[in-house]
């Protein structure tokens, strides 16, 4: 039996005059008779309803024959191929098969293709039901299978979401890291918690794949169940993310300043605007639970939580190194193109388990779909946005592993006075291994690992910038902070106000200018890159607790205006 399964569409018209159409996804076998792939080529029939019989005996066949129509029928009870000869030999000029199971291509053999000359395909029992529903009983409809676009407009906005979130996401993590690092002494502590940073070790790195690894496998064998797990997961750590990501604007906005009262379960007292705040970041995600399989409007609630989770998770977890950088997107990597390329081979299906969990399983056995992706729909009418995939996807992981590099740059830019030539170009790199992933996509028609190609691009242009500039040392080991003038002056910047005795005042500036760099302000770490005109030869007074005038003077660059006033 040759069976070969393809998507095509319905065109269903109403009789009436200025009458709805729509399209509905038919799944068909081109050994039958091949569909014409534009519409105006298609032959627009009459369509006779007769859905209480199976088509199977010459009894099922009214007493009028079908007159040059589209026949539609039940199936089941007997072969496809006695329905369509019954059809054709009674004047059918085309056969719709109602199915309450999954579609399948209707198949047959050699002989039985050669006699059959008229078009049949299968519909939806839901989509025959919506028929009925919309348009009545006089209906004209046209069955044909138009070509897949080259690549659709959605990915523009998928583009630009993630290029997007990566680009803000890496900046903000990288200035907040930075501020933390040299200002941390000023606050007092304020804030403590809001700057809480994760250091990745290789250790966390190899449990994080492990784990990743093992849900995924859990989720391909036990979706049906796992799958409302990853919905509660993720409705709490988007709520998380949304709140992280809007409270530095609430709080800048002058109003409900004032604190609730104490509660004896709490040793906080919030603000009353950020109590409201994170009333509204929950309901915003309960809204999501609720209404997520809504495909018309859920998916921008998904999108805009989504892309807060991925702003807050690459605010929160860092990675020190570019050797950690390396190890964490090189294992991922590995991970990407097993997953989605290489387990076909192994699995009975023939279906990649990446696409299968990302996806939602083939069956149709649950609408349930992980929300862990940034969704679009497709913007073009095609057999594939209506039938099987009527979004776009990208995952998380696509998003945030990049991305920690990205926001490690920008650190590395900030720390060693770069002018952000590190973060510009690896962002830059990722947005073409985007493209590069959209492009192997189009050209090969099915899912792509993209990591495959973000991960060479990302990494491969970080350390060409650092071999041009030099810098490879420095960038691998994420050394080399507290290399300029405007470095110590930052340190300063932090040093308490100057006690009554000298000795105390040099003691504790020293001991606390070495807590806020990096590396100990010193002679011997202060040195300048390469690419620095300005280099700095000897360090501020405060450093040595000199009293001279000349130091005196030059010290005074370096304090603020406050502390100056005071010495």
């Amino acid at each position: 039996m040759q069976v070969v399964t393809e998507y095509g569409m319905v065109h269903v018209l109403s009789d009436k005059e200025h009458g709805n159409t729509k399209d509905y996804c038919i799944q068909f076998n081109p050994y039958w008779a091949y569909l014409p792939h534009d519409l105006s080529k298609a032959s627009l029939l009459q369509l006779q309803d007769l859905t209480s019989s199976d088509l199977c005996t010459p009894s099922d066949v009214p007493l009028q024959g079908f007159s040059n129509r589209i026949a539609m029928v039940m199936r089941g009870n007997c072969t496809f191929y006695e329905k369509v000869r019954l059809a054709q030999i009674n004047g059918a000029k085309g056969l719709l098969i109602v199915s309450r199971q999954s579609l399948v291509p209707p198949g047959g053999n050699g002989s039985q293709y050669e006699e059959i000359d008229i078009p049949v395909a299968l519909l939806s029992y839901d989509d025959m039901l919506d028929i009925s529903k919309t348009f009545g009983k006089s209906i004209k409809v046209a069955m044909y299978a138009p070509n897949e676009p080259f690549l659709d407009y959605n990915m523009v906005v998928i583009f630009v979401m993630a290029v997007g979130t990566v680009a803000i996401g890496g900046y903000w993590a990288g200035s907040k890291d930075v501020k933390k690092r040299y200002m941390k002494h000023k606050h007092d502590g304020a804030d403590k918690q809001d700057d809480e940073t994760v250091d990745v070790t290789p250790i966390m790195i190899c449990i994080f794949v492990v784990m990743c690894c093992s849900m995924l496998v859990l989720l391909y064998y036990f979706y049906h169940q796992l799958v409302y797990v990853i919905i509660g997961i993720f409705c709490l750590a988007s709520s998380i993310g949304l709140y992280s990501c809007l409270s530095p604007c609430v709080g800048r906005i002058p109003f409900c300043e004032c604190r609730i009262p104490d509660l004896p379960c709490s040793h906080k007292r919030p603000q009353v605007r950020m109590l409201v705040l994170g009333i509204l970041c929950v309901s915003i995600s309960c809204v999501w639970a609720v209404f997520r399989n809504e495909d018309k409007w859920a998916w921008v609630l998904q999108d805009t939580l989504g892309i807060a989770f991925c702003l807050y998770m690459l605010k929160t977890i860092r990675l020190p190194t570019f050797k950690a950088c390396t190890l964490l997107l090189t294992v991922l990597f590995v991970y990407d193109i097993f997953f989605v390329s290489i387990t076909p081979f192994l699995t009975q299906s023939g279906e990649s388990i990446m696409m299968e969990v990302a996806a939602g399983p083939s069956d149709f056995s649950t609408q349930e779909k992980l929300p862990m992706v940034l969704k679009v729909p497709r913007l073009n009418s095609s057999p594939l946005a209506l039938c099987d995939r009527p979004f776009s996807l990208l995952g998380f992981g696509d998003v945030l592993i990049p991305g920690m590099l990205v926001a490690y740059c920008h650190r590395f830019d900030i720390q060693a006075q770069t002018s952000r030539i590190y973060f510009v170009a690896c962002t830059i790199a990722y947005g073409i291994g985007l493209l590069i992933t959209f492009l192997a996509l189009a050209l090969m028609q099915t899912g792509q690992p993209a990591l495959l190609y973000l991960v060479p691009c990302t990494l491969i242009t970080s350390i060409c910038v650092a071999c041009w500039r030099k810098e490879v040392t420095m960038f691998w080991n994420g050394s080399g902070f507290a290399t300029s003038s405007q470095d110590v002056a930052l340190c300063v910047a932090s040093l308490p106000p100057p006690t009554s005795k000298p000795e105390e005042l040099s003691s504790q500036q020293v001991s606390l200018a070495s807590d806020n760099c990096a590396e100990p302000c010193d002679k011997s770490t202060l040195t300048t890159p390469h690419h620095e005109k300005e280099t700095l030869t000897n360090p501020p007074a405060e450093f040595t607790g000199s009293t001279n005038e000349n130091e005196a003077k030059s010290s005074e660059n370096f304090l603020p205006k406050d502390r100056t006033s005071q010495s």
